[in-house]
């Protein structure tokens, strides 16, 4: 896979359309996601532990992931903007609670759901399109 170099600009970049609809609801639900998110029967959420890249304070957020072969895959909804992302990619890892599992991620790189490194089926891809959400988070497993 091909690792993406993230540019630094003055201006954020622009969120997926998923992002801007959930975008203002997102400190109300993560609140309530935070606690179920990872645990056993919650197939969808995981909780997504990263360090904060300026105060090295450890953070929790949660995310919608799903495991893939080789690791695990985190739709990037609010873009390349997100804080959590930014924070794993200058970290180069994080750690994931799914299942009640903790599993720690290394290597991360942002792939796009069609390209030929892509590790979704081809229904889902229609799916991500519609959403608005080009890129996802590909972390390693260790």
């Amino acid at each position: 896979m091909a690792r993406t170099l993230v540019a630094q600009s003055a201006s954020k970049p622009e969120r997926p359309l998923a992002g801007r609809i959930f975008g203002l609801f997102t400190p109300i639900l993560n609140r309530l996601v935070t606690r179920i998110a990872g645990k056993r029967h919650v197939p969808l959420y995981v909780l997504l532990r990263h360090r904060g890249r300026r105060s090295g304070r450890e953070y929790a957020t949660p995310v919608v992931g799903m495991r893939v072969p080789g690791g695990f895959a985190i739709p990037m909804a609010f873009g390349e903007g997100a804080d959590w992302y930014r924070n794993i990619i200058a970290s180069g890892g994080a750690t994931i609670r799914q299942d009640g599992s903790e599993h720690h991620l290394v290597d991360p790189v942002t792939i796009d759901p069609d390209s030929a490194e892509s590790p979704f089926p081809g229904w889902q891809r229609p799916v991500f399109r519609a959403l608005g959400i080009r890129r996802f988070l590909f972390l390693k497993g260790q």
